[in-house]
């Protein structure tokens, strides 16, 4: 005979929306981008779980909503091209701004800027935000190639500066949808350019540096400057001061460095959504709304070195953080910032196609 308190929790069971009995959130992030303790504390206010996953390039994340049927409930694409993309493929659900009142904590001049994405901000929040510059062991470089410019793309991209630096390491994030608006501004040319000549001078600069390439990397660049196995790394900023911050703590002799070079560093906003068939829809809006708040936002800056864009978090980010330069850039360095567009399908797939050759090359 089966208990009667075992009746009654099976009956209750029984009668309980889908949602009541499965209280789980898929969260896909970007590595190394989230304070563990503020999903702890989510779970803990809520009851929500959090099952959380990462990924290292935008082309993984792409690939797997745009396939459909992914599992995750928030993820987070940058602005340009990933999330514009998304929206117009249908791949995310509007957010349900009615439910989540601490959207109107998001700076609306941040906001504004990504509008261009996402029309009437619908399909999304700001996340954290940066730029792709590189970062470099300050002594390393000095060392081996003393008087090249440490402030320019000169550095990375000049064959003859590239040649002197292979021997420390030099990495280049593993994502054509970065790279190569970088190239393209640093040859004076629209990042956003699908000219196929465009492109071909974009192929010839980097071939000329693909022997002194190490590697290209997703994560793991972190780590490999922190603790001085790269001296040159083509990167995103706050990767490169997180490697910084390990450095330092490891007390290991490395000092790294981050340059939004003076040509142009590409800004990039990451944008909280939620897929159009994410299987927790109203819990995954939950997680977004309770990241938005001051304290939230301010723990994850302080932990991850990227800035975000909510105005009342920074009483509460550290003052070292929130004054340093290379994580929140002053007016006349973000002058110099550029954003991007997203491409046609045909440019798309020729830039794919070329950072393939460019990787078989070495």
């Amino acid at each position: 005979m089966v208990p009667r308190f075992l009746l009654t929790l099976l009956l209750v069971l029984a009668v309980l929306p889908a949602h009541a009995q499965d209280r789980t959130v898929n969260f896909y992030n970007w590595t190394d981008y989230i304070d563990p303790a503020v999903l702890a504390r989510f779970e803990h206010e809520t009851g929500i779980h959090v099952r959380y996953d990462v990924y290292d390039s935008l082309e993984t994340l792409e690939a797997k909503l745009l396939a459909g049927h992914s599992g995750y409930d928030v993820v987070v694409p940058t602005s340009e091209p990933t999330f514009s993309r998304l929206v117009r493929a249908g791949a995310l659900a509007p957010l349900d701004k009615a439910k989540m009142p601490n959207l109107g904590n998001l700076d609306p001049v941040q906001m504004k800027r990504v509008a261009s994405s996402d029309p009437g901000n619908r399909y999304g929040a700001i996340y954290l935000w940066g730029t792709t510059g590189f970062g470099y062991n300050v002594a390393d470089v000095r060392k081996l190639a003393p008087g090249a410019p440490t402030d320019s793309w000169d550095l990375l991209f000049k064959p003859e500066n590239a040649k002197r630096l292979a021997g420390c390491g030099i990495t280049i994030l593993d994502s054509a949808i970065d790279v190569v608006p970088v190239v393209l501004r640093w040859l004076g040319r629209d990042p956003n350019s699908t000219d196929p000549k465009d492109l071909a001078a974009v192929e010839a600069a980097l071939h000329a540096i693909r022997p002194y390439i190490r590697g290209f990397v997703g994560g793991g660049a972190v780590e490999q400057l922190a603790n001085g196995e790269t001296c040159l790394a083509l990167d995103y900023s706050g990767d490169v001061v997180q490697a910084a911050t390990r450095a330092a703590a490891a007390g290991n002799g490395v000092q790294v460095r981050y340059v939004a070079p003076k040509e142009g560093a590409q800004l990039a906003f990451d944008m909280l959504a939620v897929p159009a068939d994410a299987p927790h829809k109203a819990d995954a809006m939950a997680l977004v709304n309770f990241l938005m708040q001051p304290d939230v936002m301010a723990a994850i800056t302080n932990k991850v070195r990227y800035p975000n864009a909510v105005p009342a978090s920074d009483a509460l980010i550290n003052p070292a953080i929130l004054n340093d330069p290379s994580i929140y850039p002053p007016a006349a360095a973000q002058a110099h910032f550029f954003t991007v567009g997203p491409v046609p399908p045909a440019a798309a797939r020729a830039r794919s196609r070329m950072w393939l050759r460019l990787k078989a090359g070495g």
